[in-house]
């Protein structure tokens, strides 16, 4: 991506947390570019291990809420970013945000850390503190915390920020693509501050190197001060759509505004409430002494319409690196799926499907990684998308998150509403469910070859019950399983003999709009 970074800077050993989310996933590649050494802490570690940057960079297990895995993973750095918040996880996150941070910069003071960088969120001037939202609160909390430790703190403040896969950027583009005149909240017409996801890492990357009598937060923001009704606009012109008609109600307040952008994009109610939230107020920056640590080069930071153009051209050209359903969805479970035949673990429901596949194992391979998204699950559409809206109906994911990369897929990827849990490239994707339900769900597809050289496709779909409910549940939908799994089965391998990758966009057209499309290099 490049931030222009200074490249002559001393090496310093960082520790990123939120590695998997879509600012730590795109940061730690440009840390290791500028000359850094880089530790990320993760939860799962597995997820980051196909990163194209995981070979460069160490990983180690852990939770911030976790003293003695905070203390270990802070041992030998220099400077420790944190990029992690509990937004979503209940009704209780401001308390973990705040029990978090506080660890944090205590485990960070007895490990010598020279600085720690936050990423926080852009706050109004002159609002009190108890009048925001309780996201911006959290994260104001969270910069105080750290400022008031013992270790000098950057604190980085940003609004909106505009980048591919970025929350932000999707809740745009879908809803101006989506709705040519719409009725929307009264938020549309609040002023805000966006900023290039470049020129955010660039300021995270140099935050690095600040003289050590640097302990304070910083505005940083674009060039552009823009209400969302501008973006909207300046979106549709950039695209070639028509003008659209807006027309802002006084009655759709951030919660019930949530629903409508949780309805119409693929950005869920969950995550869409605190975006809504903080356009409340107008969020402007009031000084930009970043500038003084962090140079501006010509043109940097980036206009609006010059970070909305290579949003759209990494979309377009299919290199979004992160997105913003890269972390977990906060509650969705996260239990490995149990390798122990004879688990004792409890019930476990099983929907096994095996069949020979007139295809050498790379094309039924092709056909596997390329499922979900635009290309669909291969069985019974109408099912699926049921049960995506039933998913969205009661506060889920829902289907519409898609895929990050139309061909490849990678441990941690959302995939619709599950989550890569497991891949062996040619052999095995294992899904973990994160729609919600009364227990926890995996899908495993295999490419498989028998003892006589012959290719055979393996489904399995496993359920653990949490409870009646769950037991309940199973029963309930195993009647539909030899339509939706049977289906399924029979049409994935009917793809492979095909060869031409079965219900993929050049079998069906690619249903993305135009400028979203691939440009031909000959046009």
């Amino acid at each position: 991506m490049g931030t222009d970074a200074p490249q002559d800077t001393e090496r310093l050993h960082c520790l990123v947390t939120g590695a998997s989310g879509y600012i730590g996933g795109r940061l730690v590649p440009e840390l290791l570019a500028a000359g850094h050494r880089v530790r990320c802490l993760a939860r799962s570690p597995d997820k980051l291990r196909d990163h194209p940057w995981a070979a460069d960079a160490e990983t180690v297990r852990g939770d911030v809420t976790d003293a003695a895995s905070v203390a270990a993973a802070l041992r030998d750095v220099d400077v420790a970013y944190y990029l992690v918040h509990a937004l979503g996880s209940g009704s209780g996150f401001e308390d973990t945000d705040r029990r978090a941070a506080r660890i944090f910069a205590e485990q960070a003071h007895a490990a010598g850390v020279r600085r720690i960088v936050y990423l926080g969120g852009l706050t109004p001037m002159g609002v009190p503190e108890q009048s925001l939202s309780p996201h911006l609160r959290s994260r104001a909390e969270v910069g105080r915390i750290f400022l008031d430790g013992p270790v000098p703190t950057t604190v980085l403040r940003a609004a909106v920020v505009i980048g591919s896969g970025s929350a932000s950027f999707e809740m745009l583009r879908y809803l101006t693509e989506r709705l040519p005149g719409m009725v929307t909240p009264r938020w549309v017409h609040t002023r805000t501050q966006p900023i290039g996801v470049r020129d955010v890492l660039r300021y995270l990357v140099g935050s690095a190197a600040m003289p050590a009598d640097v302990d304070r937060a910083f505005d940083i923001g674009g060039p552009d001060v823009l209400t969302y009704q501008d973006m909207m606009r300046r979106y549709a012109a950039a695209t070639g759509l028509r003008r659209r008609l807006i027309v802002p109600v006084p009655v759709l307040s951030p919660r019930l505004s949530s629903y409508w952008v949780g309805l119409v994009t693929p950005v869920p109610a969950s995550i869409a409430r605190p975006l809504t939230e903080s356009l409340r107020h107008e969020v402007v920056c009031h000084e930009h002494d970043i500038a003084r640590y962090v140079p501006d080069a010509p043109g940097r930071p980036l206009p609006f319409d010059e970070a909305l153009e290579l949003a759209l051209r990494r979309v377009r050209e299919a290199q979004v690196a992160t997105r913003w359903s890269s972390a977990a969805v906060p509650g969705a479970p996260s239990d490995p799926l149990p390798t122990d035949p004879d688990w004792a673990g409890g019930s476990l429901y099983q929907d096994e499907r095996q069949l020979p596949v007139d295809a050498s194992p790379q094309a039924l391979w092709k056909v596997i990684e390329g499922i979900g998204g635009d290309n669909g699950w291969y069985s019974f559409p109408l099912a699926w998308a049921v049960r995506g809206w039933l998913d969205r109906f009661v506060g889920g994911v829902g289907l519409r998150r898609g895929r990050r990369d139309a061909e490849r897929l990678r441990v941690g990827d959302s995939l619709d509403f599950w989550r890569v849990e497991e891949i062996e490239p040619g052999r095995l994707l294992r899904l973990r469910a994160e729609m919600r339900l009364p227990g926890l769900a995996w899908l495993e597809m295999r490419a498989e070859t028998d003892g006589e050289g012959r290719t055979r496709y393996r489904q399995r779909a496993l359920f653990h019950p949490r409870g009646l409910p769950g037991h309940a549940y199973w029963w309930a939908v195993s009647p539909f399983h030899a339509v939706v799994f049977g289906g399924m089965a029979r049409n994935i391998t009917r793809a492979a003999a095909r060869g031409a990758g079965g219900r993929t966009r050049a079998a069906r057209g690619d249903r993305r709009p135009r400028h979203l499309r691939p440009r031909r290099a000959d046009r």
